[in-house]
C-alpha cells in the first residue's frame, strides 16, 4: 500500500509540478504528516525532490527528472473504460483504481499534451444522471460487474415491476447505464437475453460455476435494438388533440419520449396559435395525465373515449374545489 502511494506521490510531482503537503494529502486521502514521511523515503532512496520554503513553497522533483514506472495494472487499465463517467467508476468500485491510471497516464504524457489533457478535464463534464431524480440504490452492483467479468454465474432474488419477488439464476453478459439507472443484461435460460433493472436486486450469491458467453452476443448491439422495441412498443395509439401555442411547446418537455414533428403532425393551424395534431399516445390512462398537466391549453378531441376521460376527470377535480360545474369549453362533444 505504501509503495503504491510513494509511486502516486512521484507522479503527481512529475505530471503537476511544485504541491505543497496538503494539496498532496488532499490528493491521495491521507494525512500531512504522512506526505512528510513520504517525501523522506523518497528522497533517501534518490528521488531527486526537494522542498521549497514560503508562501507560495511546496515539494516539486529536481528539473529534468522525470520516471518511467507508469505501467498500468490490469485494474487500472479496465478503468480508463470509464474515465469519461467517474461515477460510474465509483458505482462500481473503480474509483481510486481510475485515478491512479488516470495519473500513470498523465505522467507519461509530453509537458504539451498533459496540459491539453488537463484543459479538457476542466471544460468538458459528461453527468449521466437526469435531472430531478435521485440516482438508484445498487448495493449489489460491484458484486454484479465482478460476476461479468469473471463470467460466473449468479443467484438474485429479484423485485418485479408489480411488487412480487422472484428467484433467478442468471448468466451475466453485460452492464449498461442509462441515464443514471445501471441495467444487467443476462440470460436465465436458453432463451433471448433479458434486462434486469440492478436496483431491484435485493439478493444476489455469485456461484462457482463459470460458463462461456455467446459468441454472436453484442451488448450494444443487443442494447439498441432493445431500445428501438420498447419505443415502438411504447406507443399503442393516437389522439387528435387542439394545443396552444404553449402548450405545444411544454408537450415536448412532457412527453417520455422526443417527439419528432413527423410523428406531432400537424392537422390544422389556426390564426390565433392554436393548432390541431395527432400524435401518438401511450394508454389512456398515462395520456390522461399527460394532458392534464397542459391545462387550458389542451382539448383532447379524439378518441371519444379519452375525450370522456378527460371531462369526467374536471368534473371530479371541479367537486373537490368546490366549482359547480367543468368548463363548458371541455364538455361539449366534437361534432
Amino acid at each position: 500500500m505504501r509503495a503504491s502511494r510513494l509511486l502516486s506521490v512521484l507522479l503527481l510531482l512529475q505530471s503537476r509540478g511544485r504541491m505543497t503537503a496538503t494539496e498532496l494529502a488532499t490528493e491521495l486521502e491521507v494525512s500531512v504528516r504522512t506526505i512528510h514521511r513520504d517525501i523522506e523515503a523518497l528522497s533517501g532512496s534518490g528521488v531527486p525532490v526537494y522542498a521549497e520554503r514560503g508562501v507560495t513553497g511546496g515539494f516539486r522533483l529536481l528539473d529534468g527528472y522525470s520516471t518511467k514506472l507508469t505501467g498500468l495494472t490490469e485494474a487500472e487499465a479496465r478503468s480508463l473504460l470509464f474515465s469519461g463517467i467517474p461515477g460510474a467508476a465509483t458505482e462500481l468500485g473503480l474509483g481510486q483504481v481510475l485515478a491512479a491510471a488516470e495519473l500513470k497516464v498523465s505522467a507519461a504524457l509530453p509537458g504539451g499534451l498533459r496540459t491539453r489533457a488537463d484543459q479538457v478535464r476542466q471544460r468538458f463534464l459528461l453527468d449521466q444522471r437526469a435531472w430531478f431524480r435521485t440516482s438508484d440504490e445498487v448495493p449489489n452492483l460491484i458484486e454484479i460487474a465482478d460476476a461479468v467479468w469473471e463470467q460466473h454465474r449468479i443467484r438474485i432474488r429479484y423485485r418485479r415491476w408489480d411488487g412480487s419477488t422472484v428467484t433467478r439464476t442468471l448468466r451475466p453478459l453485460g452492464l449498461v447505464l442509462k441515464a443514471g439507472v445501471w441495467y444487467l443484461i443476462a440470460l436465465a435460460g436458453h432463451g433471448e437475453p433479458r434486462m434486469y433493472r440492478v436496483s431491484r436486486v435485493h439478493r444476489i450469491h455469485t456461484l462457482e460455476q463459470s460458463f462461456d458467453r455467446p459468441a454472436d452476443f453484442d451488448l450494444r448491439e443487443y442494447w439498441f435494438a432493445r431500445d428501438e422495441q420498447l419505443r415502438s412498443r411504447l406507443y399503442e395509439g393516437y389522439a387528435v388533440v387542439r394545443l396552444s401555442a404553449r402548450a405545444r411547446r411544454m408537450l415536448h418537455v412532457l412527453s417520455a419520449l422526443p417527439l419528432s414533428e413527423d410523428e406531432l403532425s400537424t392537422i390544422l393551424a389556426e390564426p390565433d396559435g392554436w393548432t390541431t395534431v395527432r400524435l401518438p399516445i401511450e394508454s389512456h390512462e398515462h395520456a390522461l395525465a399527460q394532458f392534464l398537466q397542459l391545462g387550458a391549453g389542451c382539448e383532447v378531441l379524439e378518441p371519444v373515449e379519452l375525450r370522456e376521460r378527460v371531462i369526467a376527470e374536471l368534473a371530479a377535480m371541479g367537486q373537490v374545489y368546490g366549482a359547480e360545474e367543468a368548463p363548458t369549453t371541455l364538455s361539449r362533444r366534437p361534432s
